[in-house]
């Protein structure tokens, strides 16, 4: 059986390149999952961009200097050497750009299993779940698709949004985030919108519109209008943009007004530098995995389920007013989709599914 993958040049992330190769035989206790589809957003790009800091590469590893950005999405079981995993069940789930993956599932339940192969031992266990997709979660095609372009976008989402209502805001009487129109920033903007603060996106230009018509915001503010249109009252900034220039902008416009200041991705990865000496509190790094694993001491893992659950699909469900799905199929048109990706000319009205798996 021949296996194809996307890589990505680690040092220049806009350098993708595909590779095939001759699967080995199936190792003892391992299944093999046949990747049918996987969403490309900008989360991958933040992965890219982030790989070596906080470790992305090392989920699936590659040849030197090559990289194999992880993506969330739906394969099915085409080979089995564990008892209780049956060929033909399909999994949702963190995996390379590929047409197939091995995996060696842990302790295996109804609702699916934790891969435990060596080289994941040590990364965060929230990437090594994959979920058993079965009628009882009630998904037709559509939401199929969405669960791979949204939910893990969703749960930082839910996260992020739980860990203000947490701390209370930090006192702010306003909540900014940048790259409104990301799908994080649309989830995360959507529940704040619901009970918090002013709630204040920014960003570009030619996305306003898209911004405006979504209705999640008090107030959108163009990237270049910061000074002009920012009161200046205690805030607090969620940096999904990854921006350095944006984030110089707000700090000093709102210096010790500003409570706190989070970073979270780096949709604008082009465009980030070290922060360095700014006014105001140093932005703090938001890790989504340290959020959820305190709640999962404070509520357990069923709460929490249920609430990133219900989260994920009540957003989804929205989504379908404003997010429109392609399919493509082919390494030719998943590198191209992952340039557009990375370049930022894909509209945020558009959501990509890709598969490798099958014939272009």
């Amino acid at each position: 059986m021949q296996v194809t993958t996307l890589l990505v040049n680690r040092s220049d992330i806009t350098d993708i390149r595909a590779v095939t190769e001759t699967a080995p035989a199936l190792a003892p206790d391992c299944i093999r999952l046949e990747i049918e589809k996987f969403a490309l957003t900008a989360n991958n790009v933040t992965y890219a961009a982030a790989g070596d800091v906080l470790k992305y590469w090392q989920f699936f590893p590659a040849e030197e200097g090559w990289g194999k950005v992880p993506v969330w999405g739906i394969g099915k079981v085409v080979e089995t050497n564990v008892e209780d995993v049956t060929q033909g069940e399909r999994f949702f789930g963190y995996f390379p750009p590929s047409s197939h993956l091995d995996v060696m599932p842990g302790r295996t339940s109804k609702h699916g299993f934790s891969d435990i192969t060596p080289v994941r031992a040590d990364l965060p266990p929230i990437y090594n779940k994959y979920d058993l997709l079965t009628d009882v979660m009630d998904l037709d095609d559509d939401l199929e698709d969405r669960l791979s372009l949204l939910r893990p976008l969703y749960a930082t989402s839910y996260l992020l949004w739980d860990f203000m209502v947490d701390n209370d805001y930090f006192g702010a009487e306003q909540f900014i985030v940048s790259s409104a129109s990301s799908k994080t920033s649309i989830g995360l903007l959507s529940l704040a919108k619901r009970k918090g603060p002013k709630v204040i996106g920014l960003t570009s230009a030619k996305n306003m519109a898209f911004v405006k018509d979504l209705g999640i915001c008090d107030q959108i503010v163009d990237y270049d209008h910061i000074a002009a249109e920012i009161d200046q009252v205690p805030s607090v900034y969620v940096d999904i943009a990854g921006n350095s220039d944006v984030k110089k902008a707000l700090h000093e416009h709102l210096a010790d007004r500003l409570k706190h200041s989070a970073a979270v991705g780096t949709s604008h990865w082009d465009k980030f530098a070290p922060s360095g000496d700014l006014p105001g509190p140093k932005p703090l790094f938001f890790f989504a995995p340290s959020q959820s694993e305190k709640r999962l001491k404070e509520w357990g893992p069923a709460e929490l389920g249920k609430q990133v659950q219900e989260t994920w699909r009540g957003l989804a469900l929205e989504s379908r007013n404003w997010l429109n799905i392609e399919h493509h199929n082919g390494v030719d048109k998943a590198a191209a989709i992952y340039q557009r990706v990375a370049d930022g000319s894909l509209v945020p009205s558009i959501g990509v599914m890709i598969s490798l798996s099958g014939e272009e």
